[in-house]
């Protein structure tokens, strides 16, 4: 195998040589006053520095009181820590994901302990939990639990003080995560639990430990809340803070070095986080971006046909890779309300694909998203086989969805994703496993399987997420804009795949697509939306002929005119005539369709046969393929969309702002009745 070859690093240029940026030297007024600051942040800690003793310091953090003061430090702290996990993190989610009344409310209680003086703090707890508190007495008298002047009381305190560092720093993770990672996991079967416990955390990992190491020292440094609650009892509540305080009294050289060393752990906590407690999801992102572009370029072998227009992906090694898909175990007809903002009624047979098409905003994906159960837009009652599931949560319903982007899990390899469905329904994992391995052999990706969604290419994603789909055995398959972000030849060799997979699948497949090309060659009826309402649902031939919707035609690549039907052809919403050759009943609301072949472009006003007939201009040029597409705009009728050959452009002498006459046949002009 050829190595590639590793370009030398260019050297840095001299500093004196490299020209400032504008703008990157502080103004005066800023930086003399940020350099105070600095200094004054900076000065009590060198004053800790100037005044510790080297040489006695070992003798000052080995005596009997600073050790017992430090091992119970720790124990606080450590089940400070615990409990903020077990409180704090449901609570983070609940804030960052649940709209709820008084969230503002909460958030500030939340809060509060941070802003609160300490003593303060104290004096709250001892009068909510001491022994004439709210609810002291009771928990003495239920299970003798005395918390003033004990050590479970340091623990609340710590708890008190230090839990708001975990939550807030942990909301602002899970507010950052995209929610369709845990939507798919749903789709694929997962419980909220099951999702919450091997997506959400996961990916929220940097998040969560950064706040809990901002807790954890919070808690090993808690002082005017203990010592107000908890007293100063060596031994029982008596904390390393504490400890510094009364040395402070007696030996200020032992306050100075204990202090030294609280210092340097807080130290090593900020700068092992280096920046994470401000919510760095997006930074985490980017740098996910940059080493999956990055190893994409080098990635061995790549199988979405990315070397040359006409070379075919290539399988992975084995017999499996090239087996036809699996005949179909079940047969799962589909049959759907749709009220809310989409409505309308879905019927189809077992193995039909839809391809869904509609402008932005005409209830594409809210259409998805109700047969999912995942948005309050739209409720579908859905019956999937003899199973009315309309009730049902998403990760009971059967249901497989396949977002734009895939929406791998990027902290599982290929192999543990596709078999992620499997696992959620209770298969075993070596058979899990084996499953998936063989949906991503099928899929032509099987030698992919130990890596991460990071060094994958885009249609290497697309099929690991489709595999991943298929794997869970779903009754209905939702793909939403599957082949959106992959390049022209990736696009075709991965239709090609979806395509023969399509074909053994035993439920009903619903894509939404942008592309006609795909709406053609994958689907069995394509359902045209706008407006949440349904304009067509027809097979794409007859689509393709007579398109009912402005947007469709225009999709398909023809000139589409609505207005009102008359007894010579169409009168036009704009104004002006159209004449047609077959004319539909007077009144009639109808579309012109005009397929931009049959437009003729002339220099003069052409004589003849042509009953429709404009001046125009030229607006715009661009080539399709091998003949040219021109933009003509016209004060007597819509714009029109020509096609010519790069010829007779050239013979015409087409150019932006030319001025041109078009006409169309009356028997080009086909009219649909809306």
């Amino acid at each position: 195998m050829t190595r590639p070859r590793t370009l030398p690093r260019p050297k840095a240029a001299p500093r004196a040589a490299r020209p400032r940026t504008p703008g990157t030297r502080a103004p005066l007024a800023l930086g003399v006053p940020a350099l105070l600051a600095i200094a004054f942040l900076l000065m009590p800690l060198c004053g800790i520095l100037a005044r510790t003793t080297w040489g006695d310091i070992g003798d000052h953090l080995t005596s009997p009181g600073v050790t017992e003061a430090l091992r119970l430090s720790l124990l606080v702290s450590f089940w400070a820590l615990g409990l903020s996990l077990l409180l704090g993190v449901p609570l983070a989610w609940l804030l960052a994901r649940v709209s709820f009344p008084g969230k503002v409310l909460v958030r500030s209680l939340v809060l509060l302990p941070m802003v609160l003086p300490p003593t303060v703090g104290g004096v709250a707890l001892l009068l909510g939990f001491g022994r004439r508190g709210l609810l002291g007495p009771w928990l003495e008298d239920a299970f003798g639990l005395t918390l003033p002047f004990h050590t479970s009381g340091a623990v609340v305190a710590a708890t008190f003080v230090a839990m708001p560092f975990l939550v807030i720093s942990l909301e602002g993770t899970l507010a950052g995560l995209r929610p369709r990672y845990e939507e798919t996991a749903a789709s694929l079967g997962a419980s909220p639990v099951r999702v919450f416990c091997t997506v959400t955390l996961p990916l929220v990992a940097p998040g969560l430990a950064a706040g809990a190491a901002l807790t954890w020292a919070r808690a090993l440094g808690e002082f005017g809340a203990t010592i107000t609650f908890a007293g100063n009892l060596p031994g029982t509540t008596q904390t390393l803070p504490l400890e510094v305080y009364l040395l402070l009294q007696d030996s200020p050289e032992a306050a100075t070095s204990v202090s030294l060393l609280l210092l340097v752990i807080a130290m090593a906590v900020l700068v092992a986080l280096r920046g994470r407690w401000t919510g760095s999801t997006a930074d985490r992102a980017a740098r996910t971006r940059s080493v999956r572009l990055a190893d994409t370029t080098d990635a061995a072998p790549d199988t979405t046909g990315l070397t040359a227009p006409d070379a075919a992906p290539q399988p992975a090694p084995g017999p499996a890779a090239d087996a036809a898909p699996p005949a179909p175990e079940s047969r799962w007809p589909l049959r759907a309300e749709v009220t809310g903002f989409t409505e309308l009624t879905l019927d189809a047979g077992p193995g039909t694909t839809l391809a869904v098409v509609g402008p932005n905003g005409a209830g594409k994906t809210t259409l998805l998203r109700a047969l999912l159960g995942l948005t309050p837009r739209a409720h579908a009652a859905l019956r999937l086989g003899d199973t009315d599931v309309s009730a049902l949560p998403p990760h009971r319903r059967g249901v497989a969805w396949v977002p734009q982007d895939g929406a791998l899990f990027p902290h599982l390899s290929a192999l543990t994703n596709t078999a992620y469905g499997l696992r959620a329904h209770g298969t075993p994992r070596a058979e899990a496993r084996r499953t998936a391995q063989q949906w991503l052999n099928r899929l032509g990706v099987g030698h992919l399987a130990h890596r991460k969604p990071a060094q994958l290419s885009g249609g290497q994603a697309q099929r690991i997420a489709l595999a991943r789909a298929l794997a869970a055995r779903p009754r209905l398959l939702l793909l939403d804009e599957p082949l959106a972000a992959l390049d022209q030849t990736t696009r075709a060799h991965v239709r090609h795949t979806l395509r023969r997979h399509l074909a053994g699948f035993g439920g009903v497949c619903l894509i939404v697509t942008h592309d006609p090309v795909e709406a053609v060659s994958l689907a069995d009826r394509v359902l045209v939306l706008d407006g949440g309402r349904a304009l067509q649902d027809a097979p794409p031939a007859e689509v393709t002929r007579h398109p009912r919707s402005p947007w469709v035609a225009r999709m398909l690549g023809r000139n589409a005119w609505p207005g009102t039907a008359t007894a010579d052809g169409l009168g036009l919403d704009g104004g002006g005539q159209l004449i047609a050759a077959d004319p539909l009943p007077d009144g009639t609301q109808a579309l012109a369709i005009i397929a931009p072949e049959a437009v003729s472009v002339h220099l003069d006003r052409p004589a003849g046969s042509p009953r429709n007939v404009w001046p125009g201009t030229v607006r715009e040029i661009t080539s399709v393929g091998s003949r040219l597409r021109i933009l003509v705009t016209s004060p007597k009728a819509p714009d029109l969309v020509a096609e010519v050959t790069p010829q007779a452009a050239l013979d015409l002498g087409l150019a932006d702002g030319a001025a041109v006459w078009t006409s169309v046949k009356a028997t080009e002009v086909t009219l649909v009745g809306l």
